[in-house]
């Protein structure tokens, strides 16, 4: 965040042009190293460690070399070593802008202390911007009285470097009573707290676009219902790594369906964090048990059927069941299950759809969300059982909660699989049911 802040500013001053400083971030991006690549070089871990890694970053949202450590396949001291291997990220930007515009390293630092002043900065706060240090930078934007604004926000913005873009800054938060957008997506989590967690945008829609795409990997060219889909499921990835943490220390909270609105206006008691996400706008949206009204009329989004025609029998492979209320999602496992060789006979975005496709199709194996519209994913795996008690369902789903695991194991299920997908978990863990 801290290049397109002080980028910002020096395009303000008139000492940089808006299309250098996308060069240098498009520039700096090809030289940033994993940690997980040093650590293979260097003989710390194997390629299977590092994946393994990887996956619980994903389902926990914790730093490489914190799960390393715990792991015990790095020490502190072995991790300072990756660290210092790795690269400045600041002194890349400092070095990309001598070579890009000819100034000196002490003309960067003369426009470093004014931007510091300008902006109110502390040495220390200044330092945290200056590393990227997301839990140290969200205190500086965001002020809140209610819990969990920060963690929520701070989630959000991490899950855009993993899966959007780290091209993004943010402005102070605002506390707010109403607002007119034009798109939204928004997901409720209730129990001992009463949470909304959305993603706004007010006029321009090319950064809600944006974060459609990139977590579908897609290439819409408009907002569509398969937009607010993806822009769902991201949300729902978030919520679900809040649910899991709260739910961890002993706090009662479930996760009902995303919705998307259009055209409409929220309203109530929240917070909104503008982030310039690529140079366009969007908002984060947070309201903590306070009123929140998201909007009136919900977009159906979930529907849609990804395939028109199915035969039970036009496969060799075993037969499968998808459930999912996300489209994307749908397409998604349809993709993996296919490409390993298995039938999808039939899909479903609800539990009631599910129950009904299960007694049609009879299928071999199940997908199966939790948070659906309807008849959520526990009940539905319920009745399945009741009907076939040797049915094989595999429960997929954002809400990593504890008692949601032990509640679908004990109920019957023979996996659960927390999002975001990963192929070759899916694929593995079918086959070794079936």
């Amino acid at each position: 965040m801290f290049v397109q802040l002080f980028g910002k500013y020096l395009i303000e001053n008139k000492i940089l042009s808006p299309t250098i400083l996308k060069q240098i971030i498009d520039k700096q991006k090809t030289v940033r190293v994993k940690l997980g690549t040093i650590a293979i070089a260097e003989g710390y871990m194997t390629e299977e460690q590092v994946t393994e890694i990887n996956e619980i970053q994903k389902r926990e949202d914790k730093r490489f070399g914190d799960v390393a450590i715990e792991m015990g396949l790095l020490t502190d001291e072995k991790l300072k070593t990756l660290l210092s291997k790795q690269g400045d990220a600041y002194m890349q930007f400092v070095e990309l802008l001598t070579e890009m515009t000819g100034l000196s390293n002490r003309d960067i630092e003369e426009f470093l202390k004014a931007y510091k002043k300008d902006a109110g900065f502390s040495d220390a706060e200044m330092e945290a911007l200056k590393s990227d240090d997301m839990d140290a930078l969200m205190p500086l934007f965001i002020f809140s009285k209610k819990p969990y604004v920060i963690d929520i926000a701070g989630l959000i913005l991490r899950n855009f470097v993993r899966f959007i873009s780290s091209d993004f800054y943010i402005e102070k938060v605002k506390h707010l009573k109403e607002l007119p957008y034009s798109h939204l997506s928004v997901q409720e989590l209730a129990g001992d707290h009463s949470v909304f967690i959305g993603i706004a945008a007010e006029e321009d829609s090319e950064a809600f676009l944006k974060i459609g795409n990139s977590f579908a990997h897609d290439e819409k060219t408009d907002v569509v219902v398969d937009t607010y889909d993806s822009v769902s499921e991201f949300i729902n990835v978030t919520g679900g790594i809040f649910a899991s943490e709260l739910s961890k220390n002993g706090t009662d909270i479930d996760m009902e369906p995303p919705l998307s609105f259009k055209d409409q206006k929220a309203a109530g008691d929240f917070y909104v964090v503008p982030v310039y996400l690529e140079g366009k706008k969007v908002d984060i949206v947070i309201s903590v048990d306070s009123e929140f009204t998201a909007g009136d009329t919900p977009v159906n989004t979930g529907a849609v059927i990804a395939h028109n025609v199915y035969a039970a029998n036009a496969g060799d492979g075993a037969k499968a069941l998808v459930v999912d209320d996300s489209r994307m999602s749908r397409v998604m496992l349809c993709n993996i299950l296919e490409k390993a060789g298995l039938n999808v006979v039939a899909e479903a975005a609800n539990g009631i759809d599910a129950v009904q496709a299960y007694k049609e199709h009879k299928p071999d194996i199940v997908t199966m969300d939790i948070t659906m519209p309807q008849m959520d994913g526990l009940e539905a795996l319920a009745k399945i059982l009741e009907f076939d008690p040797a049915a094989k369902v595999v429960m997929l789903s954002a809400a990593g909660q504890q008692d949601k695991l032990i509640k679908a194991l004990k109920t019957g299920a023979k996996r659960f699989i927390s999002k975001p997908f990963n192929e070759d978990e899916i694929i593995n863990n079918i086959k070794e049911i079936l």
